[in-house]
């Protein structure tokens, strides 16, 4: 009798089972999910939406009442702040993974802030540089990743909607910044007119601080380079072929709004607001294409993506009326929202382990970030090139070659993986 009573006792069903531990799945929905992407919709608006806003600043210190400087050395300041923003992620995603996503706000939010009130005291090139460049840029670079990142911690099933939702608030920033920095210059100067974007910038910035919470903490550290990338031929291809996509591409984010009003098509006044009507047709061509990736494929939509974008710049050199350049605006804006939003969708269906996908995204945009760094300048110096009259062909033809040849790139790429048929998802 006792030997029975002892196998009872030891037998597995008399023992309590204690349930697994571990992160319960992602609500997929509810207020606190929501929040997050109300969150991340305002950090959205201040990294994106702020860079996307440079055209305008470019034409303004085009007309020397700040400093005076060339085309090539203005357009470094937003080249170097798009590379910050691309570069600083790859230091930036080791920290977010280890916790510290309240810390990257607050730092984030402050330069950004802090950078804005430095550039309206600003007098000087060497002084913009700094405060817009490598200060803005910086504290953007710190708040990309997270807005990113938080959003597959709550949601799965419906991540798409969420991030099409938080995504288009970096259209609403380019929107929105550009028309408050002309409506305020005429009114109350450059200095207060950046103050007061840095005073939005700041007050947006206060909601992903108050609202934003890591759900789990990210089970493994992302390292901040996979070796076994550069052992990965179409990955390699790819990031390299986005560089020259993104070095045409900034072209005609930078210069859309200078050329309206250098020619003369438009006032100033109108030539402001190319920079919104582009930035607002981006938001459609960031959600669509996106969306129809999931049923075609990325690879066969960012192929005709890319070779339309550099076809409209060549277009551009055709442009002689207002009705032209507001097409070309809303056309080029949209096929740019798509070449921006395609890529990270690309990189994923060539990464077989998923556990990389983070760290292969971060290396890559680092090395995409050269193209954007040299868009700029470049095509200033191509601009000023013609001396006294400004060589705006030659301008057009920069943009238009690099992207056209990122779209040969794109289809070799797919070809070389999924083979020649059009009706192969890919």
């Amino acid at each position: 009798m006792g030997d029975k009573t002892d196998e009872f006792a030891r037998s597995p069903e008399s023992i309590p089972q204690e349930k697994p531990v571990g992160p319960s799945p992602p609500p997929n929905g509810g207020t606190i999910a929501w929040l997050n992407v109300l969150g991340s919709f305002m950090l959205y608006f201040n990294t994106w939406g702020i860079l996307n806003t440079f055209g305008a600043y470019q034409t303004y210190y085009e007309s020397g009442a700040l400093f005076h400087s060339s085309s090539s050395d203005i357009s470094w300041v937003g080249s170097i702040a798009a590379f910050m923003l691309l570069f600083v992620g790859v230091f930036v995603g080791p920290i977010y993974d280890r916790g510290y996503l309240r810390t990257l706000l607050i730092v984030g939010s402050l330069m950004v802030t802090f950078g804005h009130m430095m550039l309206s005291l600003c007098s000087e090139f060497w002084q913009v540089v700094l405060a817009q460049g490598f200060v803005v840029g910086i504290g953007t670079g710190c708040l990309f990743v997270p807005c990113v990142a938080i959003i597959p911690q709550y949601f799965t099933t419906k991540m798409g909607a969420a991030m099409g939702v938080a995504a288009s608030g970096s259209a609403l920033g380019g929107v929105i910044y550009p028309i408050i920095l002309y409506r305020l210059i005429n009114q109350i100067g450059f200095p207060w007119a950046v103050r007061v974007i840095g005073f939005i910038a700041l007050g947006t910035l206060l909601i992903p601080i108050s609202i934003m919470r890591l759900r789990v903490q990210p089970p493994k550290v992302r390292a901040m380079i996979d070796p076994t990338a550069f052992k990965d031929p179409a990955y390699l291809a790819f990031v390299f072929t986005t560089l020259i996509a993104y070095m045409g591409l900034f072209v005609i984010l930078f210069y859309l709004s200078f050329f309206a009003e250098a020619t003369r098509i438009t006032d100033s006044s109108l030539a402001f607001y190319m920079v919104p009507i582009f930035n607002a047709a981006s938001v459609f061509g960031r959600t669509i294409p996106n969306k129809l990736a999931d049923r075609f494929g990325p690879f066969n939509l960012i192929v005709p993506a890319a070779l339309s974008s550099g076809m409209l710049m060549f277009c551009m050199m055709a442009v002689h009326s207002k009705a032209a350049v507001i097409v070309m605006a809303i056309l080029s804006g949209f096929m740019s929202g798509a070449l921006i939003g395609l890529p990270p969708m690309c990189v994923a269906i060539l990464t077989v382990d998923k556990s990389k996908l983070g760290t292969r995204i971060g290396m890559g945009y680092a090395i995409i970030a050269l193209g954007v760094l040299a868009s700029g300048p470049s095509g200033g110096a191509i601009l000023r090139n013609g001396g006294a009259s400004l060589d705006w062909h030659s301008l057009w033809v920069f943009g238009g070659v690099p992207t056209c040849m990122s779209g040969l790139g794109y289809a070799a790429i797919r070809i070389s993986k999924y083979g020649p048929k059009l009706n192969i998802k890919a």
